[in-house]
């Protein structure tokens, strides 16, 4: 049976944009360093180690986003327990925007995401701390 898929991923992140903050990266840039704002990196591991890492983020795969902010999980982290501002971000905006909107039904607030994602914030020459090389490469 050919499966029909009735909600597209771009239906799904434009609604989530509905329903939450999307900050321009030239606001997060302003954002960026505060006590107040924690930066949330949803990309995965291979993703940091080739493009870098933004400065200071706190890494949650976006697998785990559930389980590390739910207080009950055995899974969670502190850092969601915080009274901060958290700021989502990948590498495209995508899954930051559906990830923002699902911590924000759990009750996490506030939370924002980051348009154009980590992306953006390499093009508009935000801080970058250099990806791993290559071990391939040598």
């Amino acid at each position: 049976m050919v499966q029909k898929i009735t909600t597209g991923m771009r239906a799904l992140v434009e609604a989530a944009e509905r329903e939450i903050e999307t900050l321009p990266v030239e606001e997060a840039m302003r954002l960026h360093g505060r006590d107040d704002v924690v930066f949330v990196d949803l990309r995965d591991p291979r993703e940091l180690a080739r493009d870098g890492r933004l400065p200071g983020a706190f890494h949650c795969p976006r697998g785990m986003l559930e389980f590390w902010i739910d207080p009950e999980s055995p899974y969670h982290k502190p850092v969601f327990a915080q009274d901060k501002r958290f700021v989502f971000f990948c590498a495209g905006g995508l899954r930051s925007a559906l990830a923002a909107q699902t911590a924000a039904r759990m009750g996490l607030a506030p939370v924002a995401h980051v348009a154009g994602g980590f992306s953006a914030w390499k093009k508009a020459g935000g801080a970058v701390d250099n990806a791993e090389p290559d071990k391939r490469e040598r």
